[in-house]
């Protein structure tokens, strides 16, 4: 593992100094812009085949995706969010990789220190890895193919606050029952927030997560419309994912949704049963606490 990871630091090194001297010699631009500074989508093919270019990425959007056809040498994949550069410290990076990803592997990378974040060939379903903005950015190395005609690399990236990415991904946090507080305080930050039953539960056992198929009610808010009206009947449905060790079951009733978007999925929240939420709303309003205004009815 030692010697590997020296090789790596060795070939960063030296893929640094390659992008250093082509830029100063003015041969070929190294630095790829996306179109809409969101996504970037590129193909190694445009390497010569004896080179290990490396190739500069530069992003500015709060989530997108890298998509790589073919790929050799690597990728510096630069993040640069629409924010206070002293912002920066409180952010969370979280990728996704493509189910199909192949031909690279991924590194968080610091001052030529590298430490493998995803492995070439991981075949993890839907696994998302997280780290700290200020832990380094992201190198992305081909991996050596005696075929690269089909392979591609590819992931989402997001970039949030701790505290929404801790949430996310911390078993106890989206099981456990939420207070009064965070309840009010989830209806007026939430992505989504909803009034409906649950339908049924999936489980998916490889995943370990639950899909809630939900019936809407009333749609108080959503930030992407994941519910959304079917049929003639025109009721609105949607789908809402936890994870599997929260248990949860079909029931009676209807229940106050609420949660984030997470890679174009809708992540559980807070969920307290509505008659709870009314009685919530009204204490707080009477008291003239609650954090904001919304039609409880």
């Amino acid at each position: 593992m030692r010697g590997a990871a020296a090789a790596g630091r060795l070939l960063l090194l030296g893929l640094r100094l390659l992008l250093g001297l082509r830029l100063l010699l003015g041969g070929g631009a190294a630095a790829q812009y996306s179109s809409d500074l969101c996504n970037w989508k590129g193909s190694g093919l445009t390497h010569e085949s004896h080179k290990k270019d490396v190739e500069q990425v530069y992003l500015r959007c709060s989530e997108g995706s890298i998509e790589w056809m073919y790929p050799t040498g690597a990728l510096i994949v630069n993040l640069r969010p629409n924010t206070s550069p002293a912002s920066y410290k409180h952010l969370t990076v979280c990728i996704k990789p493509f189910k199909d990803s192949a031909g690279a592997n991924i590194y968080l990378e610091k001052t030529g220190e590298l430490k493998l974040l995803v492995r070439d060939g991981d075949r993890s379903p839907n696994k998302v890895y997280c780290y700290g903005y200020d832990q380094g950015g992201l190198f992305v190395e081909a991996t050596p193919q005696q075929d690269i005609s089909r392979k591609i690399t590819g992931f989402q990236y997001e970039l949030m606050n701790k505290g929404i990415a801790s949430d996310l991904h911390t078993v106890s946090a989206p099981c456990r029952p939420c207070s009064d507080t965070e309840v009010l305080l989830a209806v007026c930050t939430s992505d989504f927030v909803i009034r409906g039953s649950i339908r049924d539960v999936t489980n998916e056992e490889e995943e370990q997560e639950s899909i809630i198929h939900v019936g809407v009610n009333k749609l108080y808010r959503q930030k992407s419309k994941v519910f959304q009206l079917t049929g003639e009947s025109g009721n609105w449905r949607g789908q809402i994912k936890t994870l599997l060790e929260c248990g949860v079951r079909p029931g009676d009733g209807d229940f106050l949704f609420t949660g984030r978007m997470h890679f174009g999925e809708a992540r559980l929240g807070c969920a307290p049963r509505f008659k709870d939420f009314q009685r919530m709303y009204k204490e707080a309003k009477d008291k003239g606490l609650n954090p904001c205004e919304i039609g409880p009815d």
